[in-house]
């Protein structure tokens, strides 16, 4: 009971005196050294710039909120189709990623890797530095054209914090409807 209301009168002058210290939240890390976000990102929104089939010079924006108690930087974003009848392939070279949202771009940050593994349709972005806790970024993925075949694509996002073994965070689909023109693609 003392315990209590010493914490507590500690914690009234602490705030009367404006020197509230903020606890540093560390990541979990399991005994094995599988590292896990304490708060895990979360995916915001997922757009594209053109929603009919077969254009080319697109772009996928997928906006991730990685919160101030997060834990761990967030070092890898890994966005894999498990939904749609065509296989979508990327200009990996010209990905790109910046701090704040489509349409609020702010910092741009630099990208270590960016590689994909077409048989799990994976493309594999990493954070060179590792995009620390408190923003939201956004990753821009140019595809070489939409698919050909109008539908529904999901695109899967996980999240990876910093470590050798880290421990994957599934933060939800970007879902992309693809619309036909309405005309043959062997019309002008």
């Amino acid at each position: 009971m003392r315990v209590a209301t010493l914490f507590g009168i500690t914690l009234s002058l602490a705030i009367a005196i404006g020197e509230v210290a903020v606890p540093v939240t560390q990541a979990v890390q399991l005994r094995d050294g599988l590292v896990y976000f304490v708060q895990p990102p979360k995916l915001v929104n997922a757009t594209t710039t053109y929603k009919e089939v077969n254009v080319w010079g697109g772009t996928y924006y997928f906006t991730i909120n990685v919160p101030e108690n997060a834990g761990e930087s967030l070092q890898k974003v890994t966005i894999a189709q498990k939904e749609g009848s065509e296989n979508i392939r990327y200009h990996l070279n010209d990905t790109r990623a910046f701090i704040g949202t489509r349409d609020r771009k702010e910092t741009q940050l630099k990208l270590g890797p960016v590689t994909n593994e077409r048989d799990t349709r994976t493309v594999f972005v990493n954070f060179d530095p590792p995009v620390t806790p408190g923003q939201t970024i956004t990753i821009a993925l140019r595809p070489v054209s939409n698919p050909s075949f109008s539908g529904v694509y999901l695109l899967g996002v996980t999240a990876f914090p910093v470590g050798e073994k880290s421990h994957g965070q599934f933060l939800g689909f970007g879902r992309f409807q693809f619309y036909s023109n309405g005309r043959g693609w062997w019309f002008p």
